[in-house]
């Protein structure tokens, strides 16, 4: 049994310059979590995979293709392979969420 205590976990250098933890890797997933500040979001990005996304804590605005929302905890959302997605957090509070890649991905993501 493998446990990661997730406010532990090491935040890693990526490209949206924000708080974001991998928590899990293993040959058919990858799971990370991300914490944005307010005033903080992700750039315009598409993953090569399938994405889940559960949201933790706060409220938050997703956009996925030509659809945004504003969700908050407890919320999941479906972003498919390809289409390009981010989140903004324009709330006063933390707003972390929860990713899922599924497959694991053999390609890097594209900013747009």
């Amino acid at each position: 049994m493998k446990i990661v205590d997730a406010t532990r976990a090491p935040s890693s250098p990526n490209p949206h310059k924000v708080d974001a933890r991998k928590l899990c890797e293993i040959p058919h997933a990858v799971v990370v979590m991300i914490t944005l500040q307010p005033g903080e979001s992700l750039k315009r990005h598409m993953t090569p995979v399938d994405v889940l996304f559960y949201v933790l804590e706060g409220t938050g605005t997703v956009e996925i293709g030509e659809e945004k929302a504003t969700v908050g905890k407890d919320t999941m959302i479906e972003s498919p392979a390809r289409i390009p997605h981010r989140w903004i957090n324009e709330s006063g509070s933390v707003f972390r969420v929860l990713v899922i890649k599924v497959p694991k991905p053999t390609e890097e993501t594209k900013l747009l």
